[in-house]
């Protein structure tokens, strides 16, 4: 059931309701119209007069964003004053109800009633470049940052406890295959097809023998709904952003399996993407946006501002969600729910450290690569062109030597070759070798 159709990919990637799923007791938990938000909080920054030569061409964007931890560098941009230091005074980041909303508005682009850009997750400026999230039609996006690595977690349902499904699971294929042939149909939440949420939960499902794609359901649901439809036993497991594996131990409506971090240590998640056109009508108000979150995500990094940023996004307009919830694995902490405990500031989301906002190409050829792996992308997809038309780490070189970090800017556009907790290495130089030796897959 899992297995999705071009027409239903396209249906239900829109959805921000899944079917018969019950959504309607979580709205409040969500926006389901996007509506700007305003500073309330003391900015940390003056806005200077900006040099004539890089005034911006506007002083207007539109940013759409999700009520993830990982949407923070837009979200303290705009309290901050990041984004008006650089001349951009009239930045409005807009709550979406869902990625699909995120992309269906991309689309729209700002002229429309849509967005101009978004926190989003790093496959869909492809998909959307590509047209196919979008009903054929193609949008041009840039990538110009990667916004955090690590912060994901994937959780399951309490009555698995027993179980003890961590991240490697020799029960996780007999415990599902029992509970298929007594009649349940198995289902495991993700926010988008073909996103990394989608990506990682494939991958641990495949990992420990399960084919996402014949023993399990995957079906999309937003973000800010996971916690309440797990509550509610419509799900047995999901993959999602913090701070919702955080939120759903804190109500003891189930636990996480493992956070991401684990199945692939300083994994790429986030990008700060715009349309392209956009871009290339206001190369100089882009770069001001990029300058802006560079530094709002080297504020976000600093251990001294971590409880003043939960503070901030946890905030009704923001995530609405309890500063606490938010701020413990910010930290590293982590409660799994079931016993289980971690304290590794290493394994927490990164804005900044160890290179998490710079956009190396080689994760950008991995997202694309998983996509073909499972049917999103055709199999002779030519995945190094299409990075090089996305991916514009040259203006994330230029921004960071601007505001004064080009000693942080990587020797190379590549990371080198990436481990996965089973073992599985994925050579940027060589992703065809990659993809063959996987044992479950579409490709």
């Amino acid at each position: 059931m899992s297995t999705f159709s071009r027409r239903k990919f396209l249906t239900t990637a829109g959805l921000s309701t899944v079917g018969a799923i019950a959504l309607n007791a979580c709205t409040s938990e969500t926006t389901t119209t996007p509506t700007a938000t305003t500073a309330t909080s003391p900015t940390t920054t003056t806005a200077a007069p900006v040099n004539a030569a890089d005034a911006p061409e506007v002083t207007k964007a539109k940013l759409g964003f999700i009520a993830l931890t990982d949407a923070s560098p837009l979200i303290i941009a705009k309290e901050k004053g990041y984004f008006e230091k650089y001349g951009m005074k009239d930045v409005e980041v807009l709550k979406q109800a869902s990625w699909g909303t995120t992309r269906d508005n991309i689309a729209l682009g700002s002229d429309a009633g849509g967005i101009d850009g978004a926190h989003i997750l790093t496959p869909m400026p492809y998909l959307i470049s590509e047209g196919k999230i979008t009903n054929g039609k193609k949008v041009p996006m840039y990538i110009l940052a990667r916004l955090n690595t690590n912060g994901q977690g994937i959780s399951v349902a309490n009555s698995f406890k027993d179980d003890k499904i961590g991240l490697k699971s020799d029960v996780l294929k007999e415990t599902f295959a029992k509970q298929k042939a007594a009649g349940k149909e198995l289902k495991c939440a993700m926010t988008f097809p073909g996103g990394t949420h989608d990506l990682w939960i494939r991958y641990w499902l495949a990992a420990n023998g399960v084919d996402p794609d014949k023993d399990v359901s995957t079906i999309v649901v937003p973000p800010a709904q996971m916690v309440a439809n797990m509550k509610a036993g419509n799900m047995e497991a999901f993959c999602v952003g913090e701070p919702w594996n955080a939120r759903l131990v804190a109500q003891n409506s189930g636990y996480s399996a493992l956070i991401t971090g684990e199945l692939w240590k300083d994994h790429p998640e986030k990008a700060f993407s715009l349309r392209a056109d956009w871009v290339d009508k206001n190369p100089k108000a882009a770069m001001a946006l990029l300058k802006g979150i560079l530094e709002a995500q080297v504020w976000c990094e600093d251990p001294a501002n971590k409880e003043e940023m939960c503070k901030i996004v946890g905030a009704d307009k923001w995530l609405k969600v309890p500063a606490i919830e938010i701020l413990g694995r910010q930290q590293g902490k982590v409660d799994y729910g079931d016993g289980r405990t971690l304290d590794s500031t290493d394994l927490a989301m990164k804005f900044w450290k160890d290179n998490a906002s710079y956009p190396f190409k080689s994760h950008d050829l991995w997202f694309i690569t998983e996509d073909m792996r499972w049917g999103y992308f055709d199999a002779n997809t030519d995945a190094k062109a299409m990075v090089d038309k996305v991916n514009r780490e040259d203006l994330w070189k230029e921004a960071a030597k601007a505001i004064g970090k080009e000693a942080d800017i990587p020797k190379s556009t590549s990371r080198g070759i990436e481990t996965f907790f089973d073992g599985v290495k994925f050579d940027p130089e060589n992703p065809k070798a990659y993809l063959e030796s996987l044992k479950i897959k579409k490709a």
